[in-house]
C-alpha cells in the first residue's frame, strides 16, 4: 500500500465527513472506516484504542466531533500517554489541522476522528 500523504488524509477525512456517519482512524498507511467504538456513543474509552496503543505513534490526535461532544475518558488519556504518545484533543476540524501539521513535520502521527456532532 502506498504511503498516506497529507492531502490524501485530509481528503479522506473530509470525504468520510460528507457521509456524516462514518468515523475514521488514520494509522500509518491504514485508514479504518467505519470505525465503531466499543464504548459507543460519544465516549472514547481505552478499549477503543487497542491498535493505537499497540502502534504507540509519537502523536495521537483525537477529533471530538464538529461540536466537540465526544468525551475522552481520563483512563484513555493515561493509557495513550503510558504508551509513549503525545496526545492532542481538538474538535475534529482542529484535529485535522493538527494531524496535517505533525505529518508535515515528519512526525509519526495517528488520528481518531469523530466526524459528526
Amino acid at each position: 500500500m502506498a504511503e498516506l500523504t497529507l492531502i490524501d488524509a485530509v481528503n479522506q477525512a473530509f470525504a468520510y465527513e460528507m457521509r456524516a456517519d462514518k468515523d475514521v482512524v488514520l494509522l500509518g498507511e491504514d485508514v479504518k472506516s467505519p470505525w465503531w467504538r466499543e464504548a459507543g456513543g460519544h465516549v472514547y474509552a481505552v478499549e477503543d484504542f487497542e491498535e493505537l496503543l499497540a502502534a504507540a505513534p509519537d502523536v495521537v490526535v483525537l477529533g471530538t466531533g464538529y461540536f466537540g461532544r465526544v468525551k475522552v475518558l481520563d483512563e484513555t488519556l493515561t493509557a495513550l500517554a503510558e504508551a509513549g504518545s503525545e496526545i492532542v484533543v481538538e474538535r475534529t476540524g482542529g484535529a485535522v489541522e493538527c494531524f496535517n501539521r505533525f505529518a508535515e513535520e515528519g512526525r509519526d502521527v495517528a488520528a481518531a476522528l469523530h466526524l459528526t456532532c
